[in-house]
């Protein structure tokens, strides 16, 4: 009777749970519930204006390990979703975390906002091993004799499906298709799809004005990605991620040079264009020879007007050529800037190891500046980097009248955002002016 009262009363617990706000069901949810706790807090993120990152922690050896553990099988799983839980807490910030769920017993799916102001793939890429090696240190002090293998992938949810319950279903699947890179599987299709775009080279190039601060005339343009239109790749965040993820960031990244190079030719571009790149396709050791075959087709562009900016929070540490091919490249003519600078230690022990000619302060500084004194602060900290330097500076991301004046009365030299223009197409009337 009394075992009989205490599972009614668990279920009584459990079936209370749905009416718990969000953030108390955020970590293993129940199966059975009134609301959907994904769905709310997917829609909530979009609504945001954010997307969402789906990551899944698969265990490759399930059946292995169930049989070295035997009936401790059950308790070292319950274990490992337990560290999960505390990494995934140390790693992400609460207000990014929508859900971790155990959907399988031998996974685990994360559903992760993210805020393109904050976020990047190499960042996304850096947060699942931190949690992963956490887990994996956690469970060797625990369980010594076991060695689990795990398979990691993600996926951004495709805003386009009409249906946010299917558009989460499909992002699940394929985060586990990444995950487990199965044959015949969602992960053979996604690697049709980025093959299909760099055989036709169908993305789209938008460029986006850099401003002279004091004068106000455009100096340069920043050519930004778009996958095919009305597609699940449109977005660049997912075009890149699953690129990457496919071992295809390489060639796709030389398929925009290739079509920038094209752009500058038919439009006769006479400002410089700012051309972004990761530090792993910098890094490549065929990226020197590939760049001079393709500006051997193009004689009337001169290496001058081109910068190279190392993008993403990519360490450059252990990238064996990166350093090596700035150095050619800055003897060939090409400029180099850094991107994200002030957003972590990444941007910044880069600018030490390569002194760019140009330093691209994050939107994180930049926003609600003329509020607060501290990022202007930082503002002039890192205008004192770049005169160290010899580095021109670019603010990023300017919205506002209020932080375009903070600029100024800053002296930095160049500015890009919503401010001034959106993204657009690159036309010869403009490119020109």
């Amino acid at each position: 009777m009394a075992r009989r009262t205490t599972s009614i009363i668990d279920h009584l617990l459990g079936w209370g749970k749905i009416m718990l706000p969000h953030s108390s069901i955020c970590y293993y949810p129940p199966q059975f519930i009134l609301r959907d706790p994904i769905v709310s807090g997917v829609k909530k993120a979009f609504k945001e204006g954010c997307e969402v990152a789906v990551i899944a922690y698969t265990i490759r050896n399930q059946r292995e390990l169930a049989a070295q553990l035997g009936k401790d099988d059950g308790k070292y799983l319950e274990d490992m979703k337990k560290h999960f839980k505390s990494a995934i807490e140390k790693e992400i910030d609460k207000q990014d975390m929508i859900i971790l769920h155990d959907y399988y017993n031998d996974s685990l799916s994360l559903f992760m906002r993210v805020d393109h102001d904050r976020h990047c793939i190499s960042e996304i890429d850096s947060k699942m091993k931190k949690i992963l090696l956490e887990v994996q240190s956690k469970l060797f002090i625990e369980y010594s004799s076991v060695k689990p293998v795990f398979d990691t992938g993600y996926i951004f949810i495709d805003k386009s499906i009409g249906s946010v319950q299917e558009a989460v279903l499909k992002a699940h699947q394929q985060a586990f298709a990444m995950a487990e890179k199965r044959i015949k599987s969602d992960f053979n299709e996604m690697v049709y799809e980025v093959n299909k775009i760099i055989s036709q080279k169908s993305i789209k190039l938008l460029a986006q004005p850099i401003i002279d601060v004091a004068t106000k005339e455009i100096r340069a343009w920043e050519m930004l990605t778009r996958g095919p239109e009305g597609t699940g790749l449109e977005s660049p965040l997912q075009l890149f991620s699953v690129a990457r993820q496919t071992g295809m960031l390489y060639d796709l990244e030389m398929i925009v040079l290739a079509k920038t190079l094209e752009q500058i030719a038919s439009t006769g571009c006479r400002h410089e264009i700012f051309i972004n790149f990761t530090p792993i396709t910098l890094g490549n050791y065929r990226f020197v020879q590939d760049l001079k075959k393709m500006m051997q087709g193009y004689t009337s562009i001169l290496p001058g007007q081109i910068t190279f900016e190392v993008t993403e929070r990519d360490s450059i540490e252990g990238i064996e050529n990166f350093i090596y091919n700035i150095k050619v490249l800055r003897a060939m003519g090409f400029k180099i800037a850094v991107d994200d600078t002030g957003a972590g230690y990444a941007s910044l022990n880069t600018i030490s190891e390569i002194m760019p000619d140009v330093i691209k302060i994050d939107r994180s500084v930049i926003q609600n500046i003329d509020k607060n004194s501290v990022k202007e602060s930082m503002l002039k900290g890192l205008l004192l980097v770049a005169k160290e330097a010899g580095s021109l500076v670019v603010a990023e991301g300017i919205e506002s009248a209020e932080e375009a004046s903070v600029l100024s009365r800053n002296k930095v030299d160049l500015a890009q955002g919503y401010f001034y223009a959106r993204p657009g197409l690159l036309k010869s009337r403009l490119a020109s002016v």
